[in-house]
């Protein structure tokens, strides 16, 4: 050893040797780290040996924060998805005839009744299962209101007791007329301007104006679309495999 110290002997892996000063890896900071010494990262953040391990090992894992993030965002797609279908099947169930509250009574149509109500609207409103079913019809259009209306008004023409006359007018005024109602039905200023003066001595045909005016907005526009309608077609086509099989 003295030899080597007076002659200036370096042994050859010294020789133009440089020392990396740089930041050291992923692997090397583990293998550090697992040998009881501090990574660079661990040094950095002021940590133990122990704790290098900890912080290089997450270095190396997917993302937590992204994985949850996935998994919640799942999960409320899930039940977002769930309440869509909740909400479907409880749609189709309201519109169900025999779900529909104050339904008039009547009996089962023949398939002749059902046909007829196709060839006038006239026919289907004297109907009283016309009238359920057309009823059905406009409540999937949210339009329910005008059948409740006209309903009402015929009902208050057979009125003959005017306290009894007095007291439905004001229920159809609150129920349908007032634009604070949530079922206000779509009448013009005329006929409002109309059922206001009436309204301060109350008759049996005080509403006849304004129940003209949604029998015509029935008939022009919701008629039409109810007979090109899944509910009347599967009336048509049930009653007439039916009639087939007996």
């Amino acid at each position: 050893m003295c030899l080597r110290k007076r002659s200036g002997y370096r042994p050859p892996d010294l020789i133009n040797a440089k020392i990396y000063t740089g930041p050291i890896p992923a692997e090397r900071g583990g293998e550090l780290a697992m040998g009881g010494g501090r990574s660079e990262t661990s040094a950095l953040s002021g940590t133990g040996g122990g704790r290098g391990m900890t912080t290089t090992q997450n270095s190396q894992r997917p993302n937590a924060c992204c994985f949850c993030w996935c998994c919640c965002c799942s999960c409320s797609w899930n039940e977002e998805e769930r309440r869509r279908r909740r909400r479907r099947k409880r749609i189709s169930q309201d519109t169900k005839m025999e779900t529909i509250p104050n339904c008039e009574a009547c009996t089962k149509p023949s398939m002749e009744e059902i046909r007829l109500w196709s060839q006038s609207f006239d026919k289907l409103m004297r109907n009283p299962a016309g009238r359920n079913v057309f009823r059905e019809f406009l409540r999937t259009e949210y339009s329910e209101e005008n059948m409740l209306f006209w309903l009402a008004c015929e009902d208050l023409k057979q009125e003959i007791n005017k306290s009894t006359v007095e007291e439905k007018a004001r229920s159809i005024y609150e129920d349908y007329i007032s634009i604070l109602s949530p079922k206000e039905v779509s009448l013009d200023a005329r006929v409002r301007e109309v059922i206001n003066r009436k309204m301060q001595d109350p008759t049996p045909q005080t509403f006849e104006d304004a129940q003209l005016q949604i029998y015509t907005l029935m008939h022009r526009d919701s008629y039409p679309r109810f007979l090109s309608s899944n509910i009347y077609k599967t009336l048509v086509h049930g009653g007439s495999r039916t009639s087939s099989e007996s």
